[in-house]
Formats: structure tokens, sequence, C-alpha cells
């Protein structure tokens, strides 16, 4: 039985089924705030709209601090490897743990974890041990990625894994794109404070403030309710048999490989131009931290419209609009790098976070739909090993730019991004799903 036949029996199929014979119009019937509906996500949500705003200060905050510790874009692309490989160790073993254990003390023990690493960073900061003053004190943060992305593989397939036990199938999608709008709203927030704080504070206060966050998101996730886990889900073997076992069965879902392999090609082209746009604008267009706090935030509108419009609606074709958002991202940063202007790069952002916000969404949202529920976690994790294999095209893109420059490296990656996304269309079935 073929994927598609197998998925009109499953619940999720049937609550999405029900949902839309309770309204199929799209504009006619505006769904953006449904999930809230449902206390326990409203719990869940404040507790990833803390980890979310941290997450968003951190991406920009730590790869601008070691380009200025350091100097070198390919250290900077190093801190990026530094953060994926461990999480691509862990996430395979985090989504076993999602699928076997209770959601919520996974979650509780990631987010206390992550508040006592920003500490740690926070203290160096402020004794001036993590300084330019003590050349090659970098390598601190270095291992402070390995430490997050070990906790992060940890966490996030069930971040993910959770939405479906919350809110039932009939508003996953709404529920996911809640979530990625909460998670641009925080695109939009978090970089830009983060780049006040440091031009008014210094490093130190971001990293302070995270911790605060952090904990924040531990106290909300302590209120989320215990979830069932079906007999079907628990543990019938060890963890490495489990996870094993999810391989096998990613192996049989030709939709869900195909999703991950897309996910594959975007994250490794696209995510470049995020992680290296601090060394972008520090060498070519020599604008200050709060000003790339602002591209960020621009970014973060873009993305915030487009979660916004597609959580208000039923979207058809859900798979061609997730293979366009290659397209929508890679044009608009082939534009930002060879324009070399500050006003073309204020125009482009938004295009560029819609971009990423499409992709994130309908990725997760079709994973979630089409994989069974005893390996729901287990493929989520699958798909953030592909996404966390950005820090490799982070890594390639920081080393190439040492030799032909930033820009042109982060160009070929959103030129090849946009070429392989328009391969997908042409010939993949992916843009068939609804």
């Amino acid at each position: 039985m073929n994927p598609e036949d197998r998925e009109d029996n499953r619940s999720t199929q049937s609550d999405e089924k029900d949902a839309d014979s309770r309204g199929r119009a799209g504009f006619g019937r505006l769904r953006t705030f449904e999930s809230f509906q449902t206390p326990a996500y409203r719990v869940y949500y404040g507790a990833m709209a803390a980890n979310w705003f941290a997450m968003n200060m951190l991406q920009m905050v730590r790869f601008l601090l070691i380009y200025r510790l350091s100097g070198s874009a390919a250290v900077t692309g190093g801190l990026a490897l530094a953060n994926t490989i461990p999480t691509l160790l862990v996430a395979l073993i985090g989504g076993t743990l999602g699928d076997r254990m209770q959601k919520k003390y996974l979650l509780l023990v990631g987010r206390v974890g992550l508040a006592l690493l920003a500490l740690a960073i926070a203290v160096l900061l402020s004794t001036g041990y993590l300084s330019p003053a003590r050349p090659g004190s970098w390598w601190i943060l270095i291992v402070s990625a390995v430490f997050e992305g070990s906790i992060n593989g940890l966490m996030y397939p069930t971040n993910m894994s959770i939405i479906p036990e919350i809110v039932g199938g009939g508003r996953l999608m709404n529920a996911i794109f809640l979530s990625s709008m909460g998670q641009n709203i925080c695109k939009l927030a978090g970089p830009a404070l983060a780049g006040f704080f440091v031009d008014a504070f210094g490093f130190s206060a971001d990293y302070y403030f995270m911790t605060g966050l952090y904990v924040v998101g531990a106290v909300f996730t302590l209120f989320l309710p215990r979830t069932e886990i079906p007999p079907t889900t628990k543990p019938r073997g060890s963890v490495m048999s489990d996870t094993l076992q999810g391989l096998k069965h990613l192996g049989s879902e030709s939709i869900v490989l195909l999703i991950v392999l897309f996910t594959v090609c975007h994250v490794v082209a696209g995510q470049p131009f995020n992680q290296l746009l601090s060394v972008f604008t520090e060498s070519i267009l020599k604008v200050s931290a709060s000003k790339l706090g602002l591209l960020t935030s621009l970014a973060g509108i873009g993305a915030l419209i487009g979660s916004l419009v597609l959580a208000s609606i039923r979207v058809r074709r859900r798979g061609l609009i997730l293979l366009m958002s290659g397209v929508v991202m890679g044009v608009p940063v082939v534009i930002f790098t060879y324009f070399h202007q500050w006003t073309v790069a204020l125009l482009m952002m938004p295009f560029i976070g819609l971009g990423q916000t499409m992709h994130q969404g309908f990725a997760s949202t079709l994973v979630q739909t089409y994989a069974a529920p005893e390996y729901r976690a287990r493929m989520q994790s699958f798909l953030m090993v592909a996404s966390s294999l950005a820090g490799f095209g982070t890594f390639t893109a920081g080393l190439l730019a040492t030799s032909i420059g930033v820009e042109t490296a982060i160009g070929s990656f959103a030129i090849f991004l946009t070429l392989i996304s328009i391969v997908f269309i042409v010939f993949s079935k992916l843009r068939k799903l609804e």
C-alpha cells in the first residue's frame, strides 16, 4: 500500500477532512488563531516563544561575536559546523526518545541545559575571559556550539511531534504556521534587540537576557500536560534498534524521503546566507551591529506576513508551495549579494524571510501529515538532520569566501538553490501533494 492510500486511513487525514467540511473556502473562513482554542497549545506556545526569542538573538550574536574575536570567515563557518555535527549525531536518538517517553520531560531538561549554557558564556564575557584581549578565546564559542547542537538535537523532534498530540490533525497546519508566526515575530524583534544590546551594553547583556528567556521557557514547560503514549509507540527494543527501525521506515516512505532530500538541498544552499550575513555586513556593506539586526528583522517581517496568511487559509497544493520556497528565497539572495547596496539589501530581506518560512512550515506540516503516528518524532528527527546539514554548507561557503569573496560564495549557493528547486518542481511528485 503506497503512502497516499495509507494516509486515507490515518486519523490525521480524517481530522483534516472533518475540518475541511466545516469550512472549505480559502479566505471565506479565516482561521488564523484557531489552535489557541486548545489550552495546552497556549502553554506550549508560551514555552516556545521564550525559546524562539532566545534562539533568534543567539543566531545573530554568536556569529558576530566569533567574527569579531577571530576576524576569520573560515572560523565563523566553523562555528556553524561545530553546531551541526553533534546535532546530526544526536537528532536521531532525540527522535527515538520522543517516540518512547513523555515529551514534556525531554523538553524541560533541554531548556534547563540551554539556560545553563547561556549563563556560562555570559559569565565568561563579563569576566573578560572571552574577549579580544585573549587571542584564540573564540574556541569557547565553538565548544558551546557543540553543546547547544546536542541539546537541540534532543529537543527539536519532540518540539514538532508534540503538536499533533496537542491540537489534533485538523488543526495541524494551522498550529504549525502559528508556531512559524511566533518564530517570525521573534526573528523580527530578537535580532534588533540583540544588536542594540551589543552596541549599548556589550555581548554579555545578550547572553544574560537569553538565560532568563530559557528559564521562562522551562517554567512554561512544567505546565504542559502529559501526553498519552499509544501501545504501538511504546518501546519494544533498545533505543538503537528503534532508531534503526525509524531509518528503515523512512526508506519505505517515499514522500517523507523526498521532503527530507529537498530540505537538504534547501538548507545547504540557503542557510549559508543567514549564517555568514555578519561577514557580509562587516566586510562588504560595512554597517554596525544594529543595522545587521535590522536586516535580520526585515527577513522576519516577510516571514511573519507569510506565516499569518498561511495560518489563516486552507492551502491546496502544499507540495508545490514547499518546492517554490527555494525560488522565493534563492532569487532575492542572488540580488542581495551581487548588488552591494544597502537599499537593495533592505528590499530583498522580506522575500528571503518569506522563502524560509514557506519551506520550514510546509516541510514540517507534510512530514507530520504523512508520517505514521508511531514514527512522527523519528521522521521529524530526519528532517532536523537534513536541516542541520546547513552547517556543512556554511563551512564550505566560509572557506570559499576566503578565496573568491563572500558575495561570490553565497551567490553561487543561492543560484544552485534556485535551479535545484526548479528541477524538483518539474520532475518530483511532491508538486502534486495536497
